[in-house]
């Protein structure tokens, strides 16, 4: 059994797909640094990152497939799930193998998965956008925690830029420990040193504006307001609107 070691990065990946056909060796299995070795290995790679290596394979890779495509591969990646890795390094090396493009041949196992895990990681960017709830921090700027499913967030940033221009905002992703701030002109990736007072989906009033609270209450009024009492459906209700996601939302508090 060949294993090829990376550092779990999208780059390393990369870098280890264009490492197997300058090799002419393809890994068995993938692991991260630092991982034990699977049974029966009988030849260990390492795999370096290589930013020119990786470029080189991204480059070849939008020329045999549409954009599209390479979107859907690329949420595989962001969902995290098991093995993505190894469904990822399988799907390309059927791109390049292949002399033309597999990206609608959906009776191919590896083709078929990734398209249904690229829907649910885009399912779960539109909740996103529907669900996140900014607040209004003393430093006139809003602020809202999420913690989705997949690592969706970086999907959703452009609309966020685009619908919220006019305002300095920071999306912060809790589960993961990093988050996006947009300064009215550029978005940069952050990460807090203290994130433990923001679990519950709520800034301390002490960092709120003076007005947020008030206009909290507002909301809320104005939700029960339209509420009708006779036609609460919750099992719906969880369909439409994930209970994950509840904690977050002003409405629901």
């Amino acid at each position: 059994m060949l294993v090829f070691i990376y550092d779990r990065t999208l780059e390393g990946l990369l870098t280890a797909i264009f490492d197997a056909y300058s090799r002419r060796t393809f890994p068995d299995q993938l692991i991260g640094q630092g991982e034990p070795e699977p049974l029966f290995t009988q030849e260990v790679y390492r795999v370096i990152t290589d930013p020119e290596k990786s470029n080189r394979v991204w480059g070849a890779v939008q020329k045999k497939i549409s954009k599209y495509a390479c979107n859907m591969w690329l949420c595989v990646w962001l969902s995290e799930l098991p093995d993505c890795d190894e469904l990822i390094f399988r799907y390309i090396r059927k791109v390049f193998d292949h002399p033309r493009s597999i990206e609608m041949n959906f009776a191919d196992d590896d083709v078929l998965e990734v398209a249904k895990i690229a829907k649910k990681v885009g399912k779960e960017k539109h909740y996103l956008m529907e669900f996140v709830r900014f607040q209004k921090a003393s430093d006139d700027i809003f602020f809202a925690p999420v913690s989705p499913l997949y690592n969706a967030l970086p999907l959703a940033i452009s609309f966020f830029k685009d619908r919220f221009s006019y305002q300095k905002w920071i999306i912060y992703d809790l589960k993961r420990k990093y988050g996006y701030y947009y300064d009215l002109k550029t978005v940069e990736e952050i990460t807090l040193s203290d994130d433990t007072h923001l679990l519950t989906g709520k800034l301390n009033e002490d960092l709120m504006a003076q007005d947020e609270k008030l206009f909290q209450e507002l909301w809320k009024n104005y939700f029960n307001a339209l509420t009708i009492q006779e036609r609460i459906n919750p099992k719906l209700q969880r369909q439409h609107m994930p209970r994950r996601f509840w904690k977050f939302l002003t409405e629901k508090q």
